[in-house]
């Protein structure tokens, strides 16, 4: 017994430590296109194919890279050069594929223009998640992009998932909901031919409506359009940038206006650098199909894949609140003072806000509170909507309280957040 006690402890003190192991093998082979099934909730029947370089870096960022209609997952592989770039920076891709005959993206049933509606966006949220656990992905840091009907969906998912993606670029698409159906058509020639017209509070709306009581930060945008495009009609580009500059809480007046390339014009809203919260790219002369090799790298560039840090999120000084209470017994009234620090006029505002626990707004003035208790968020009245930079704005609530008639806190305008004092 002795004996063979000390053979198997010599055993042990022979057999490999965990570093001598052999590494588990990648996800997906590295530096080539790979099909990945079972991957997760998939009500459309998606395919999902996963380009990883054979350099990954440590928590990649994730693209989703979605077609046009009649194209496929490998054809956007193909026709792109984000798989090069994914070579050089490290990030993962994602090539979303259609498998329904028309090989369009469902941008127009009501299912797909809500958060886990059971449509193309679900299978899409599905595939990210697989990349998340499989690679330790940076959930900070995932994007989307796409050309025509892959546009659309950029679009959709932005809208659907916005604490899921941190911006999202869309080469000749249409705003959030604007190709909405309710027949089980995929196209709608109203939208496609650009007269399709709301206000920027209106497509803001409908964006906001595909996940009620989000109050988090919202994606930053990044558009292109041909002036010439017979498809989906150069208005609709008027009409995203009417969209996502309310979704952002900037104004639709540009802070910079340059020519990057010959017939170029770029406009950006609510900043002047290269990650501002809205870019738009508007091409003269050019039609629908106006993507071409190199547009890429600005789309990179835009998203801050071509740095090793993360992309910049909203600091605190584009709004500064303070919020004071008088309280009495169980009941309290409160003020709160929202200023435009920034450097824009922002037209339309909700200010979210962490209402203390016990108290319950029972009425209010200068603005609507929606809900009442918890996570408020306050959104402005017909006659105060306009917060010119440096102007401000006071708002007023009536609560009851079970004993903490402390001021709320945690105030975010538009999704950005606020300094307080």
């Amino acid at each position: 017994m002795v004996a063979l006690l000390l053979l198997l402890a010599a055993a042990l003190l022979a057999a490999p430590g965990a570093s001598a192991r052999p590494q588990a093998a990648a996800p997906v082979p590295p530096a080539t296109l790979t099909e990945v099934t079972g991957f997760g909730a998939n009500p459309s029947n998606l395919q999902m194919y996963v380009y990883a370089p054979a350099t990954v870096t440590a928590h990649p960022p994730v693209l989703v890279a979605v077609h046009w209609c009649g194209g496929s997952g490998p054809a956007m592989y193909s026709g792109t050069e984000y798989a090069q770039l994914a070579d050089r920076y490290g990030f993962v891709v994602v090539y979303p594929s259609v498998t329904r005959s028309s090989r369009c993206f469902d941008v127009s049933s009501p299912q797909a223009l809500r958060r886990g509606g059971g449509s193309d966006p679900v299978g899409v949220k599905s595939m990210i998640d697989w990349v998340t656990a499989a690679y330790a992905a940076d959930t900070g840091r995932v994007f989307a992009t796409g050309i025509s009907s892959g546009a659309m969906m950029t679009n959709v998912l932005l809208g659907d998932y916005p604490d899921v993606f941190a911006a999202g670029s869309a080469f000749s698409g249409v705003p959030f909901g604007c190709f909405a159906t309710t027949d089980g058509s995929e196209w709608n020639s109203a939208c496609s031919g650009g007269t399709v017209i709301h206000t920027a509070r209106e497509w803001g709306d409908l964006v906001r409506a595909a996940y009620p009581g989000y109050t988090g930060p919202r994606p930053r945008m990044q558009l292109w359009h041909g002036t010439e495009d017979d498809v989906l009609r150069y208005p609709n580009f008027g009409e995203e940038i009417k969209q996502w500059t309310d979704v952002r809480g900037v104004g639709q007046t540009p802070a910079t206006t340059d020519t990057p390339a010959s017939g170029w014009t770029r406009t950006r809203y609510g900043g002047t650098g290269d990650q501002a919260p809205v870019e738009a790219v508007s091409l003269q002369g050019v039609g629908h199909n106006l993507y071409a090799w190199g547009m890429a790298a600005r789309v990179i560039t835009f998203f801050g894949l071509d740095t090793s840090g993360p992309v910049p999120q909203p600091e605190p000084g584009g709004c500064r609140v303070s919020a004071t209470t008088n309280a009495w017994n169980t009941g309290l009234t409160g003020s709160i003072t929202l200023t435009n620090t920034g450097t824009t006029t922002v037209d339309g505002w909700r200010l979210a806000f962490a209402l203390p626990s016990g108290q319950t707004i029972t009425n209010g003035w200068g603005a609507t509170y929606a809900p009442s208790a918890g996570a408020v968020t306050a959104t402005n009245a017909s006659y105060n909507g306009s917060l010119a930079p440096g102007a401000s704005v006071t708002i007023g609530y009536q609560a009851t309280h079970t004993g903490n008639s402390a001021a709320p806190g945690a105030f975010t305008l538009n999704g950005a957040t606020c300094g307080t004092g």
